[in-house]
């Protein structure tokens, strides 16, 4: 039996590359209309997703409620470069560097749109974890959906403006190094594209970064609860002894897996650490 064909997309308003965040609001003039679709099946998706054209560019955002594999710690692109920019603008990196989408939108210097119903839709969820499974979906979790997304390249754009040469370099590798977390193999990442090369420019400045790694450490059965400690109380002295960041597997990722992302010798440091925590004691 032949699948149903895409309904009619709904619409969006989206931010212009050229709005001031300042002034951003869903009664400016300041945005454009682009459509949402709603695809539950392969054959709905729309004609321009299938046969991309060269002439016309083409920009998706998805929504994929319930992979959230950032749970644990700060792993979507936007969030490794708000971590930059805060390092480069001369703040201290604190143990527990993260924030929320929500908290990202609000932020004035890249969005400054408030996004309250979103806790509805987190207190719907915390009382219903199957929330997005449900079909149809809800009017209320169909606009979440899309106020998940639709500011997404306009904050992206904003930040890209702020990042200087050198961290955009760093965002790229620590992107790559936070990709290979929830994608575990047999053999090391050994078929991982490198990660990206100095660029010429920053070499011939004299630029000399300390080399980043991504260190996988494996627990035993029954030994994660002294790793994360109470209430997470030992993975915090750990991110508060060393300059890494430390992800935790869970539900949405491997269980059984701490990943360790940072310069070497601070990864190394975090890695004698967590060990030690998983000892018998």
């Amino acid at each position: 039996m032949a699948s149903d064909p895409p309904p009619p997309p709904r619409h969006a308003r989206v931010p212009l590359p050229t709005a001031s965040a300042v002034s951003l609001s869903d009664d400016s003039d300041q945005f454009m209309q682009v459509p949402v679709y709603i695809v539950t099946d392969a054959a709905q998706l729309p004609v321009d997703f299938l046969e991309p054209s060269a002439h016309r560019p083409l920009v998706i955002g998805f929504d994929c409620e319930g992979v959230d594999l950032c749970r644990h710690g700060a792993l979507c692109v936007m969030q490794i470069a708000y971590s930059l920019i805060e390092e480069q603008e001369g703040r201290k990196r604190s143990p527990n560097d993260y924030i929320s989408f929500v908290g990202l939108l609000a932020d004035p210097r890249y969005c400054g749109v408030p996004y309250l119903e979103k806790e509805e839709v987190r207190v719907r969820l915390r009382q219903d974890p199957a929330i997005w499974k449900y079909r149809p979906l809800s009017e209320m979790l169909i606009r979440a959906a899309t106020d998940d997304i639709r500011f997404l390249l306009y904050i992206y754009q904003k930040m890209v403006e702020k990042l200087t040469r050198r961290s955009l370099w760093h965002l790229g590798v620590r992107g790559s190094l936070y990709c290979r977390c929830f994608c575990i193999n047999d053999n090391d990442q050994a078929d991982w594209p490198p990660l990206p090369p100095l660029p010429d420019d920053l070499v011939a400045e004299g630029y000399t970064p300390k080399e980043e790694i991504l260190s996988v450490l494996n627990v035993p059965p029954g030994k994660m609860g002294q790793v994360i400690g109470k209430r997470g109380a030992s993975i915090m002295s750990v991110k508060q002894s060393c300059n890494a960041e430390i992800l935790i597997g869970g539900a949405k990722g491997p269980p059984d897996k701490v990943f360790v992302i940072g310069p070497v010798m601070e990864v190394r440091k975090a890695e004698a650490i967590i060990r030690g925590r998983m000892l018998d004691l």
